[in-house]
């Protein structure tokens, strides 16, 4: 509920401070007095757009406060939302500065134009003769009949099972139109990874190959080196080895006559025994290198299908080709498995329409209970509005389609006079044949769901005293489970409030202001006698003023 608001430099509103109660709240005040004033700021804060032209000043800047208990109104799923810190007791600002900037706050967090309308449509609902699109709008119709069928649980699971099912859709048309374009290029995947395949990749194999080809490709010069390397060594007159043996008996007599002449001999030795040991190496790899034309070919051949295959995908090594063998063969398996990951998701898909079709089916039998009641409770309603002959026609059609709230189509008609056809509301009820509808509605709402605050501006308009009297017992009710606003000119309402605030304009300094203020009893005596009388009031005035309020 709304339970203060403050409005500075606004119009003709200079600073404006008022708290409100709870209950049903009555607004009165000459036509001019500024009651649109009033509303144009409330719906500032509310989300709608503003201007410089809202200003009073232009040189200060503009500031409108809301405080609203929002402990009953089941808002901390939209606070988490929206990033806003929750408080039962929520302050809304709205700020105009005099460059035409707009700022708002929510809990002292600057919030977006957008967050505040989700807020602020939660909050209050602003009602008047030119406001009821709302009510012609197939959504909001299917949300009374939903209320009151109690759909509210089951439409979210509803919604729910609905985004899954959309969600596996997309990922089936995903999946065909990966298949349309896998198709394409199945082939030659399929042929490059059957090149890479038979190529028999083993990492570091490149190295060896390369090695081995040099080999086999030099095996006369390797020989030729070998054999002189050989006879360097082994040569019986001026080998190496013949040449170190020598040396190391030579050093062997010296170490007889002193000992600085053993470290010679131990290092001789150590070299023939060195070359002693490459002789050998030299033997054996003379031994076991045999030229093989045939070896040879293999080698060149392979080595020349991984220079091929690394030219052509643009890789540096066998790593590399090792790499794009394992993407193809993921791309091919994958197209290869589509088929069956399709299949998959089709059932999936027909499994989540036969839940939401169970859900559906229930949506409708829920609604179509519900029909009778609300037609015969609006009809009752308008009827002591002044509208005795109103039908209502609501029919449900389960279509092929899931819609947002499930498979039914509604048809919702309206004939304001006997005998008459039935049509679309907004194309047979007037304006204020609209109005009093949607006090009907809002009254019939407002026992099965939480509503927000609601304002009734002027909806009494051009309505006779006994039915004024009606839609005044009728909001009255209506305030027993939320808060009621009513801006009215008809004394019948006005009497019915539990509280009474008057907009009036005075001049101070010259300029004229808009404000409001609460009226006591007396004061509403007054204000109620001038309603059905004028300035000039009469003691009958008066007495009926009480009469109405007792």
């Amino acid at each position: 509920m709304l339970t203060s608001l403050s409005i500075k430099n606004y119009a003709l509103i200079n600073h404006l401070q008022i708290d409100f109660n709870s209950g049903f709240s009555i607004i009165t005040g000459e036509t001019g007095a500024g009651k649109s004033i009033l509303l144009g700021g409330l719906s500032l804060v509310l989300g709608k757009r503003a201007d410089l032209s809202s200003m009073k000043d232009t040189s200060e800047k503009c500031i409108i406060e809301a405080v609203f208990d929002i402990s009953n109104y089941n808002l901390k799923s939209i606070f988490e939302e929206e990033d806003l810190d929750f408080e039962e007791q929520t302050i809304i600002r709205r700020e105009i500065l005099p460059s035409g900037k707009s700022r708002a706050f929510v809990n002292d967090s600057p919030v977006n134009l957008s967050s505040l309308q989700l807020l602020g449509e939660r909050l209050i609902d602003i009602h008047s003769q030119h406001q009821t699109l709302e009510l012609t709008s197939n959504e909001f119709q299917f949300q009374i009949i939903d209320a009151l069928a109690k759909n509210d649980e089951l439409l979210q699971t509803y919604k729910t099972e609905l985004k899954n099912y959309k969600s596996l859709k997309k990922q089936l048309n995903e999946l065909l139109n990966f298949k349309a374009e896998a198709i394409k290029e199945h082939d030659y995947n399929t042929f490059l990874l059957n090149e890479l395949v038979e190529a028999k990749l083993v990492e570091g194999e490149l190295e060896v190959l390369e090695e081995e080809y040099e080999t086999l490709n030099n095996i006369e010069g390797i020989k030729e080196k070998l054999a002189e390397a050989y006879q360097l060594l082994s040569e019986d007159q001026i080998g190496v080895l013949s040449t170190l043996t020598a040396l190391k008996n030579a050093f062997q007599k010296l170490s007889t006559f002193s000992s600085k002449y053993e470290d010679l001999y131990n290092r001789a030795n150590s070299s023939l025994i060195e070359m002693d040991d490459l002789f050998n190496e030299v033997n054996n790899l003379q031994e076991d290198l045999d030229a093989d034309p045939n070896r040879l070919e293999v080698v060149d051949s392979k080595l020349k299908v991984l220079h091929n295959l690394m030219q052509k995908h643009a890789a540096s090594g066998i790593s590399e080709l090792v790499e794009i063998r394992n993407q193809l063969e993921e791309k091919v398996l994958v197209t290869e498995n589509l088929d069956g990951n399709i299949q998959k998701k089709e059932a999936e898909i027909t499994s989540k329409e036969k839940e939401l079709n169970a859900i559906s089916k229930e949506l409708n039998k829920k609604r179509i209970e519900v029909i009778p009641g609300l037609k015969q409770q609006l009809e009752t309603i308008l009827s002591s509005l002044g509208m005795p002959n109103a039908q209502f026609k609501m029919q449900l059609v389960y279509g092929d389609d899931f819609f947002n709230n499930g498979r039914d189509e509604l048809s919702f008609l309206f004939s304001a006079n006997k005998g008459g056809s039935f049509n679309e509301l907004k194309k047979v009820a007037s304006g204020g044949e609209l109005s009093r509808i949607m006090l009907a509605i809002k009254s019939v709402l407002a026992q099965y769901i939480q509503l927000p605050a609601i304002m009734f501006d002027e909806i009494d308009t051009g309505v006779s005293g006994e039915i004024s009297n009606k839609m005044g017992d009728i909001m009255l009710e209506m305030s027993k489970t939320m808060q009621v606003f009513s801006i009215t000119h008809l004394p019948q309402i006005a009497a019915k409030g539990h509280s009474h605030f008057k907009v009036y304009k005075e001049d101070v300094n010259n300029v004229t202001q808009t404000n409001l203020t609460k009226l006591n009893y007396d004061e509403r005596i007054v204000e109620i006698a001038q309603m059905l009388g004028g300035s000039e009031m009469s003691s009958s005035a008066i007495a009926h003023a009480k009469e109405l309020l007792n």
